[in-house]
């Protein structure tokens, strides 16, 4: 008997608590330093004392019985602190969460028992983080449409648009991350950025960017450093306005690092029109919903590991710095033959 494809991949994590609001329950791990275990010896004591500033909160949601351990059970004032325990909970979304208006302009663009593709607008974030928490493309869909397991496959930058994959069912999920991890998904995205200065080799066709992309903690953007390349896009120039000295470009990553594409086109001194990043940082900059940044998911295509079937998904929408060029829209192109990724 054929092995079940949809057990390709991790295992995927139960945690004791479903989603509610469409979001997951927080999970804390105790920690087993001898400091720790001297110290604490209730897990409510740790909980309590570990986040002082929502004390108040949280007595309520130990009073209510809403926080428990990783079996499940319930957490109260006599439960022991129980090193490299688990204890699962609720959060409170933060109370300032700054309005999403784009989240209206969310489309699906394909829904099936596996897959739910959308596209995605500029300014709204894929997944909780940072400041948004329920305003976000995962959370929002999750309450919507009623799918409570729905995850990411893959991820996009929040001031990205375009092609978002998205699994349904926990059985599947590990095998479409696994694609994209594997870099069996081909992806294509559109840039407007400047048009390259006579005599760079965009002018004479596509090039190919390899460099060693680092993203180090607690800094915003990430970095090119010497060394062995772990990064790789391919761009094209594919129109020119030349009355405005922009030009569309088509940009395919065959590496995934956090913000290539906006760091492979500044190299080349072609900063992507609405970039915070790049040339200079400006990252408290305020969204500007009507010069968001000009890069798009356009295209996501894949043999589907479950079936087999090559499957395209498309984004409808356009980059608002083009489509006020002269020079007019340029077609999607078909897919070159070959696997994907390549």
């Amino acid at each position: 008997m054929p092995a079940d494809p949809t057990r390709r991949g991790p295992r995927p994590h139960r945690p004791p608590l479903p989603v509610r609001d469409g979001l997951n329950p927080t999970r804390l791990v105790l920690p087993h330093d001898a400091a720790s275990v001297a110290r604490y010896p209730t897990a409510a004591a740790y909980l309590l004392d570990r986040f002082p500033h929502d004390a108040a909160r949280l007595a309520e949601k130990l009073a209510a019985g809403e926080v428990v351990t990783g079996a499940g059970a319930v957490v109260d004032a006599s439960t022991p602190f129980e090193p490299r325990g688990f204890l699962y909970l609720y959060r409170d979304p933060p109370a300032d969460e700054p309005e999403v208006p784009a989240l209206a302009e969310l489309e699906v663009l394909h829904r099936d028992d596996d897959l739910l593709v959308v596209d995605k607008p500029h300014l709204v974030a894929t997944m909780p983080r940072g400041r948004w928490v329920t305003r976000t493309v995962l959370v929002h869909l999750r309450a919507t449409l009623d799918l409570p397991d729905l995850a990411p496959a893959h991820r996009l930058d929040r001031p990205t648009a375009g092609v978002l994959v998205l699994t349904v069912r926990p059985q599947v999920r590990g095998a479409y991350q696994t694609a994209f991890q594997d870099r069996a998904v081909r992806k294509t995205y559109e840039a407007v950025a400047p048009l390259p200065p006579a005599g760079s080799a965009l002018a004479d066709g596509p090039q190919v960017v390899r460099s060693r992309i680092v993203k180090h903690r607690g800094v915003v953007r990430a970095v090119e450093e010497p060394g062995e390349p772990n990064a790789e896009s391919r761009i094209e120039l594919v129109a020119r306005d030349e009355d405005r000295g922009v030009g569309l470009y088509r940009l395919e990553p065959h590496t995934g690092k956090t913000h290539q594409l906006r760091l492979h086109l500044a190299s080349l001194g072609l900063p992507i029109l609405g970039d915070t990043f790049w040339p200079e940082l400006r990252a408290d900059a305020p969204d500007d919903p009507d010069a968001p940044l000009q890069l798009l998911s356009r295209s996501v295509e894949l043999d589907d590991p479950l079936t087999g079937e090559r499957r395209r998904f498309v984004s409808r929408r356009t980059l608002a710095a083009w489509s006020r060029s002269s020079a007019g829209p340029a077609s999607e192109p078909a897919p070159e033959p070959g696997p994907p990724g390549r």
